[in-house]
């Protein structure tokens, strides 16, 4: 199960308001999950070129796990809503990125982020000694597992075809992981519970992608083998 560690004063945190447009939110003007994805990587982008480290390293994100807040509502078209995002802890080679989405002083959701910094060959490299001195002390004291789980494909599933298009590609030549939280809104809409949905490899341009769903989950496979898996409750 996912923790998530509150917000302390220890180390460093950043904030910063979004509007929800309408390219962000479903039929029913609810932020759709791919919306959410978006607002997470754009904050962690923002705080990571504002503390002025300059590296050719770059962050992807493993896994991501969404819970919404217990009696919260979910966020809804124009809403201006403020995301606070810190470090809950590293391992050698990972990071997790905490983030609260807020609405007018109101906590709708929470996220927990596993990143880990690839060099310019696509290769992981160990966190630098800059990251630990932007980030504070406190990053120490939490030691995050980067272990990712093998994933188990029910054999009864239903299975489609998920074609994948230009603009889900981004600058790593990988389909964006914005783009993935897509697939999520082919088979479930929110709000939600929770959510959580993990990177086992990366999906390249020219894959052949097959959706695989049953209540609760889905998977992205592509020749067979899982790229992507998320869980998911609705209550």
């Amino acid at each position: 199960m996912q923790e998530f560690v509150p917000l302390t004063d220890q180390g460093r945190r950043f904030r910063e308001k979004f509007l929800i447009r309408l390219g962000d939110v479903d039929a029913q003007g609810l932020l759709r999950l791919d919306g959410v994805a978006r607002l997470l990587q754009d904050v962690a982008t923002d705080d990571w070129n504002d503390t002025g480290v300059r590296s050719s390293d770059i962050w992807v994100v493993r896994r991501t796990t969404i819970r919404m807040i217990e009696g919260a509502s979910w966020p809804r078209y124009l809403d201006r809503v403020s995301l606070t995002t810190w470090c809950g802890g590293a391992g050698a080679a990972w990071a997790e990125r905490r983030t609260n989405l807020d609405l007018e002083g109101e906590g709708r959701l929470e996220a927990a982020a596993l990143w880990v910094p690839i060099d310019p060959s696509g290769h992981p490299v160990r966190l630098r000694e800059s990251f630990f001195a932007v980030y504070g002390d406190a990053v120490h004291a939490r030691k995050v597992s980067g272990r990712i789980d093998r994933p188990v494909v029910p054999a009864s599933a239903e299975r489609r075809a998920w074609p994948l298009r230009a603009a889900d590609i981004d600058v790593v030549g990988h389909v964006n992981n914005a783009a993935v939280w897509q697939a999520l809104s082919e088979v479930v809409t929110p709000p939600l519970h929770s959510v959580s949905l993990t990177h086992h490899s990366s999906i390249e341009r020219d894959d052949d992608v097959t959706l695989v769903s049953e209540p609760g989950s889905i998977w992205l496979t592509v020749d067979g083998t899982v790229r992507v898996s998320a869980q998911y409750s609705t209550s």
